[in-house]
């Protein structure tokens, strides 16, 4: 059975199953910097991000599939040029994997729904917050949802 790109984004909202589709379907969905970002890791420049200083109440969604990804409440300032959360929403919302470009190991951040890159957690940075923990998120690969009435 096929199901077409708003039942797959009504799926993943609801929390049913994965986001799978072609790069070009991709490429015809995304701008060129959102499939940089969310489909080729790449990184979009500090401090130009939509969400970087943003306060608003809501739930940060995944760009590409809608997934639900962090909440508002999770995120903090920590003065490095992309959105950073201490959490996200839940553990199965994202997955890990070691990153050794750039000749150091990091850990990034890919949305469990569809795959996309999302950004880098790093961790013993010092920061005063429950997890001691930095989800450095590019805006790019995020969409806000602000809660009703904030």
């Amino acid at each position: 059975m096929t199901q077409s790109s708003d039942q797959q984004t009504t799926d993943v909202a609801a929390g049913v199953g994965k986001v799978v589709r072609s790069e070009a379907e991709w490429r015809a969905m995304l701008s060129p910097q959102e499939y940089h970002v969310l489909r080729e890791a790449g990184t979009e420049r500090p401090f130009t991000g939509e969400y970087t200083d943003t306060t608003t109440e809501g739930v940060y969604r995944c760009r590409a599939c809608d997934a639900e990804l962090f909440r508002s409440t999770t995120k903090f300032d920590s003065h490095c040029g992309w959105p950073s959360f201490f959490s996200p929403l839940a553990e199965d919302r994202v997955r890990y994997i070691d990153d050794t470009s750039l000749g150091m190991t990091r850990t990034e951040v890919r949305c469990a729904t569809c795959d996309s890159h999302l950004g880098h957690v790093f961790s013993g940075e010092g920061y005063a917050t429950p997890t001691d923990l930095r989800y450095c998120i590019n805006s790019v690969a995020l969409s806000l949802q602000p809660v009703e009435g904030a």
